[in-house]
């Protein structure tokens, strides 16, 4: 039997969703080019929201970028990326790869 390295998360902890300008604007981007992508975007931000570190869109630390910064796929090509700060989670962009 095969163990993953998991992070545990406190799911009684509330965390508050901060959403930075670009984010914003990747999310304007796909709710007018691409719905179903915006759908998609949405669904893992509730994810996130549930839990930072597991879920839908293999989330990913960063680690070259610190150990509060996460990613999970949107597409193929597009991640939506966010740290994990004390009481937060910041989400930072939602387009492009890292």
């Amino acid at each position: 039997m095969s163990h993953k390295n998991t992070l545990s998360f406190n799911h009684n902890t509330q965390k508050d969703a901060v959403f930075q300008p670009e984010f914003k604007d990747d999310l304007k981007y796909w709710v007018k080019t691409d719905r179903k992508t915006a759908f998609r975007v949405f669904q893992l931000i509730e994810s996130v929201m549930r839990n930072p570190y597991q879920g839908m869109g293999k989330p990913v630390i960063l680690k070259s970028l610190g150990s509060a910064i996460l990613s999970r796929r949107i597409t193929q090509e597009h991640r939506l990326v966010y740290a994990v700060v004390n009481d937060q989670i910041v989400f930072a962009q939602a387009r492009y790869l890292y």
